[in-house]
Formats: C-alpha cells, structure tokens, sequence
C-alpha cells in the first residue's frame, strides 16, 4: 500500500515540478520527458538485467510479439496526447482542470469499456455514468466552453489503459516501448531547437538542464512504484487510491496556484465527486458479493 500510495502522491505534486523548467516550451518539455524517460528505463533494465531478473531479456520478447507492439504503439501515440495536453495544463494555469481530467478519468474508464469492449453496466454504474455526463455539461456552461483539457486528458488515459491492459506487458518494458518509439521525434526535434538556437537546455544553466534530464526519473519512478503496488495490494485499493492523485491536484491548484473557482465549477466537480462516489460503493459491493462462497447445492 506504501508504494500505492507514494506513486499516486508523486503524480499529484507533478503540477510543482512543470512549472520549474520555464523557459523551456511546453512541446520542448514533452520532448525531453520522452527522450531521458527512454534513457532512465535503459538504465532500469540494465540494472534489473544484472540482479538476475529479465531486463533486456523480456524487453526482446514484447518486440518480437506483433501484436503487443501495435498495441503499445497505439498508446504511446496516447500517452504522448496525455502528458503534452497535462503539461499544457499546468504551465497554463489549469492545475485544477487536469485534477478534473484525472477525476473523470474513472468515470470515462467505465464508458469505454461499454463502446469499446460491449460491456455491460450494473445499474448504479449507469448513475455514476450520468452524473459525470450531467457534470460536463454544467462545466461547459461554467467554463464558457467544453472542458477540453479535462476531457482529453481523461479519454486519451482511458483508452491508453485499455490499450496497456490488452497488451499484458510490464510497467517498465512497456514504458521502454512507448518512450523507444516516441524518443526519435522527439530527439530530432531537439536537436532542431538546438541548432536554431530556440532550445534552452545548453542556455539557461546547469540548473536548468538537469531539472529537464530529471524529467525522466520524475516520470519513470511513480510508475515503478505503482507496478510495485499494484502485484501487492487488491484491486479494489488500487482503485480507491488512485484519487489521491486528483484530490492533491486540486487541492495546489486552489491553495497554491489561486485559480478561480465560481459556483458552476463547485456544482460541476460535486457531480463527478458524487459519481465516483456511487462508482466506488458499487464496486466495493460487487467485489464482496463476488467473493461470497457460493452455497452448496441441496439441503
């Protein structure tokens, strides 16, 4: 639970971290994420590869599968659209929209399995499901448009979670996979602000430049933390911490970043709160009536 816990703690402070490499653009932030994400996970599975665990071993066996590599390149074309819209968001002043995204994100996750999957919902599930359709629109009244951050960011890690779970692969050969793709363009278009002289990793200091090669331990780490988490701990705690996330991005982006919040955003996130809500209970409820030993036939 410690690690659970600490992944999610992590993911909620990012909104502090981002801001720290201005001058740097939001699209030369997203680059740098990819390319010294790539370059932690290498030294990760190098280092796993030594103690004896599989490393680079099990990294061969997910490329050699076509499917798991046509799934995870689906999300790492996702996960690219989630952190440069999360960073946008941040370095923007829409701290507490993105912890609305990840609110949402529950709430989307249950949708997309009806779409995509042809699953079907309990009652209760409809509610939640309602609410955060009902929330959209009061927040789109609230904010004069569509709360488009939140919603992006709320489908693109919905469907990258169903992409992730299709694929069955680790935490961290999956994100070596994600980033080895990602990391080409993204180093070539560095090198392009670099020989234009439009980069500012080499210009604004040391300080800046190991705050952007630090990006990737900041991202790696929490997701080293919750694969930790997550072989340890039951999947319904997995899923009751997973709004420690939102709750602390919420929480800076009132008390630290003193973003506006009229009454129409309250009645808008009171009515996601209360979906997720209704969500939990009836998952919780499900899960126990599921482990009910089932009475033996006859009297």
């Amino acid at each position: 639970m410690t690690f659970g816990a600490a992944a999610y703690a992590m993911w909620g402070l990012f909104p502090l971290y981002w801001p720290l490499l201005r001058p740097a653009g939001d699209v030369e932030i997203l680059a740098h994420r990819m390319v010294w994400s790539l370059v932690f996970v290498a030294a990760v599975l190098t280092v796993s590869g030594r103690r004896g665990r599989t490393g680079w071993a099990q990294l061969r066996t997910v490329l050699g599968d076509r499917r798991r590599l046509g799934l995870l390149a689906g999300a790492a074309a996702l996960i690219t659209v989630n952190w440069g819209t999360y960073i946008y968001g941040v370095n923007h002043g829409h701290v507490v929209e993105t912890a609305l995204g990840y609110f949402t994100g529950p709430l989307v996750s249950v949708l997309v399995g009806v779409v995509l999957l042809r699953e079907r919902l309990r009652p209760w599930q409809w509610v939640a499901v309602g609410l955060g359709a009902a929330a959209v629109v009061v927040l789109t009244v609230g904010y004069g448009r569509p709360p488009w951050i939140a919603l992006l960011l709320a489908f693109s890690f919905g469907i990258y979670g169903l992409l992730k779970k299709l694929a069955a692969t680790g935490a961290i050969e999956s994100l070596a996979v994600e980033t080895g793709i990602t990391a080409a363009p993204a180093l070539i278009y560095l090198l392009i602000l670099g020989g234009t002289g439009a980069g500012t990793f080499t210009g604004h200091g040391l300080s800046h430049a190991l705050l952007l090669i630090a990006s990737g331990a900041v991202t790696a780490i929490p997701l080293l933390a919750f694969g930790a988490a997550a072989t340890r701990i039951p999947l319904s705690m997995v899923g009751l911490l997973q709004y420690i996330a939102p709750v602390i991005q919420f929480l800076l982006g009132i008390l630290v970043f003193d973003e506006h919040m009229p009454v129409e955003r309250w009645i808008g996130f009171t009515m996601v709160w209360l979906g997720l809500a209704v969500l939990t209970w009836d998952g919780l409820r499900h899960s126990r009536r599921a482990r009910l030993p089932t009475p033996a036939p006859g009297g």
